[in-house]
């Protein structure tokens, strides 16, 4: 049996991953219990992970397809389109859930000792569902369309891998951050609405670089997910490479998780007196 020995006077500041494997069963069961919540008692149950992400593409089909026809070099708008959503959604459902999940678990984080970065990452987790939708929505466009990928399709998983950190970077420090300053549950919901339009989702990158200074696109791409869905979208649609600025997005991400993780462990010190 794992014995467990909680010291409030230990100064060290570490990760110890190895006590969140040993809490992995935890883990899964806070991703399942919030999977089946999620379309608990709904009408339409599982179908509202399907019509969300394809009443957004049919608006920005709309909007950005035909009102302001936007240029997507010949790729054809809602293919374009669906390649963006699919890492913005993943990347905004665990922003939304991450933000007040500590606050949501606070009776259990008041009662038991466990390693409480475990809440937020379960919801990473449970975002793989929109995740999948998404890639289902892409590969049944591509058919319709008869598009097929480029060799640039190797580099996907590396996106995908960047997309997973940046949700997580970005969504452990809201809910270490919320658990002291509770204004962030109010802020997240904006930063999700601003962030959709801040970010290469309907249109092209370079719509907006191509008008800006080069110290005004480095501040755009302060944006984490900017580099990742213009990346995301290349590695599958092909076209043009992602900008040199691109690694600013890159960099921050990296800067942003490790940070998020050591943070979060100088507030979990406190957590259950705080929350």
């Amino acid at each position: 049996m794992h014995k467990t020995v909680v010291d409030a006077d230990k100064r060290k500041l570490s990760l110890n991953l190895r006590e969140l494997f040993n809490y992995r069963d935890l883990f899964l069961i806070l991703a399942y219990r919030d999977l089946r919540v999620r379309y608990a008692q709904t009408f339409l149950g599982f179908l509202w992970a399907f019509l969300q992400p394809a009443a957004t593409l049919l608006i920005f089909t709309v909007v950005f397809g035909k009102a302001v026809k936007v240029d997507t070099g010949g790729v054809p708008y809602p293919l374009f389109a669906i390649t963006g959503m699919t890492a913005w959604s993943y990347f905004a459902f665990v922003l939304n859930q991450s933000g007040n999940s500590i606050i949501g678990a606070q009776e259990m984080v008041k009662k038991i000792y466990f390693p409480r970065l475990v809440i937020p990452l379960s919801k990473a987790v449970v975002g793989f569902v929109d995740f999948a939708i998404g890639f289902l929505f892409l590969a049944v466009l591509m058919v319709i369309y008869k598009f097929v990928p480029g060799p640039n399709i190797v580099y996907l998983p590396v996106f995908i891998l960047l997309t997973i950190i940046s949700a997580l970077a970005v969504g452990v420090w809201l809910s270490a951050l919320t658990i002291r300053y509770r204004d962030f549950q109010h802020v997240v919901p904006f930063l999700v609405q601003f962030g959709l339009y801040a970010t290469p989702t309907a249109y092209p990158a370079e719509t907006i670089i191509n008008n800006l200074p080069d110290w005004a696109v480095i501040i755009y791409y302060l944006n984490p997910m900017a580099g990742v869905v213009e990346g995301f979208r290349w590695s599958i649609l092909g076209g043009a490479a992602p900008s040199e600025f691109a690694y600013v997005s890159f960099a921050l991400i990296g800067i942003l998780f490790v940070s998020a993780l050591f943070y979060f462990r100088k507030v979990e010190r406190v957590m259950a007196d705080i929350v």
